[in-house]
């Protein structure tokens, strides 16, 4: 494996920081830092000023001492790659390859290994963060900014642009071998993975394909050879469908972009399950068709063009009905005790299929994260689900991802706010502690350099 491109020295960091924090400091307004890739699935109503940065790159990997230091726009591919090349892997790695170190903190993201470690933000040291007032603070949980290290996640770049990390690192192995077991009846699963994740299986993660097809994907760490790869004839989702195989071994690094090549099953709207348009998109190193990005890439440019609602135009001129849908692109996590009663929502209201789930336990500080507080040591399920719910034309705006909030609030959940949001903002305030966010937005971004929190989120402004 090359590492050239993915490691800097402290020395360059260093330079690039104190450009950054000046560029900042010049600026008029609000601002935003430009950057060549988002996994946000909400648009913005308006452009602040940009400032360009470069960010993006390991800056060492301590072995000894079990962390990495990472600039904050380095994505999770370049990272990984970087702590592989020392044998070691990141503690939770997201399943896209374009994710941010620093943006899977401020946005808050989870994995496969989240039953273990908990939460990205939890596996995370340190931070240096640049605040709005241009200056830069390292932030740690025994530090005097331990206010802003525990208000970052889930403050999506509101208080400040994280500049680099310490990141916990696990010792990686040659290749992984997954399990899967199949269950047609709900409770069953819920029992089992409840069990897996009291286990010791280093991944733990399932798939419904419906109400009474379940999956349950246990993994270990091994040193087999590979029998498989992620971009094969079929997405690798389905073989977890299919009965005709029930273990799996890949590669340490296929195995953590195993969701990657189709999107998780998105890439299934870009015609991309068509066994010809597979074969002509698969040439590469990676295939230049099977990667999230390429998906990400074509959504954009549809949304940025409206297609949808010039195909619904035409519809009207040519007579036919105009269809009508809302795109439910969340994720949410419900305490365990709870998740019977939101599948029974969900089937009755959402019916996306397939959806993932992953289990998460919340680390000894759950309680301390401003933002985004949970109780230490309660297992959790997150729920991920990606398309759209037909709807009718007197159907409001956001009616579905409306109702999906307030049944996660009354689970005692929590949603993720990278996609839609609709939360009157008393609501949103309450459930997100917006009395010490505006204590800390004062502090450390007195001039509002940087859009607020709720603004950016559902006003998306």
């Amino acid at each position: 494996m090359t590492t050239k491109n993915l490691f800097c020295s402290q020395s360059a960091h260093e330079l690039a920081t104190a450009a950054f924090a000046e560029a900042l400091k010049k600026t008029d307004g609000v601002v935003r830092l430009a950057k060549k890739t988002s996994n946000l699935f909400r648009e913005r109503r308006k452009k602040e000023s940009a400032i360009s940065a470069n960010f993006t790159r390991t800056i060492s990997v301590n072995t000894k001492e079990g962390f990495a230091d990472v600039q904050g726009m380095c994505t999770f591919e370049n990272f990984t790659d970087a702590c592989l090349a020392y044998g070691y892997f990141p503690a939770v790695v997201p399943q896209l390859k374009t994710i941010t170190v620093g943006g899977a903190v401020s946005g808050v993201g989870i994995e496969a290994t989240s039953f273990r470690y908990g939460f990205v933000h939890e596996v995370v040291e340190e931070m240096e963060i640049l605040c709005g007032d241009g200056v830069v603070r390292v932030c740690r949980a025994d530090n005097e900014f331990s206010d802003l290290f525990f208000a970052i996640p889930n403050s999506y770049a509101s208080l400040g642009y994280i500049l680099r990390l310490r990141y916990k690192i696990i010792p990686a192995r040659y290749s992984v071998k997954a399990t899967y077991t199949r269950f047609s009846d709900r409770e069953d699963f819920l029992q089992a993975i409840k069990e897996a994740s009291a286990g010791s299986s280093d991944f733990v993660e399932g798939v419904c394909f419906a109400p009474s097809k379940y999956t349950l994907v246990t993994a270990e760490l091994c040193d087999k050879r590979p029998n498989t790869n992620i971009y094969g004839e079929i997405p690798y989702y389905k073989r977890l469908k299919c009965r005709c195989r029930n273990e799996v071994v890949l590669s340490m690094r296929d195995w953590l972009w195993r969701w990657d090549p189709d999107w998780f099953w998105c890439s299934r709207f870009y015609g991309m399950e068509n066994s010809f348009l597979r074969f002509i998109g698969s040439f590469g190193d990676p295939p230049f068709m099977l990667q999230s990005k390429t998906y990400w890439k074509i959504l954009s440019w549809w949304r940025r063009n409206k297609v949808k609602e010039k195909l619904n135009i035409l519809r009207q001129k040519i007579g036919i009905a105009e269809h009508l849908a809302e795109f439910v692109i969340q994720d949410v996590e419900i305490p365990f005790a709870n998740c019977a009663e939101f599948l029974d929502f969900y089937e009755e209201n959402i019916k996306i299929h397939p959806f993932w789930i992953c289990p998460l336990v919340p680390q000894k500080n759950a309680k301390k994260w401003t933002l985004y507080s949970m109780n230490p040591g309660e297992l959790h399920l997150n729920f991920g689900f990606w398309h759209t719910v037909i709807v009718d034309k007197n159907t409001p705006n956001g009616f579905v991802n409306r109702k999906l909030e307030q049944e996660v609030t009354r689970l005692g959940g929590r949603k993720s706010l990278y996609s839609d949001c609709y939360f009157p903002e008393k609501e949103f305030w309450k459930i997100y502690n917006g009395k010490a966010y505006k204590k800390l937005k004062s502090k450390y971004d007195p001039e509002d350099k940087f859009t607020d929190l709720y603004k950016k989120t559902v006003k998306r402004l």
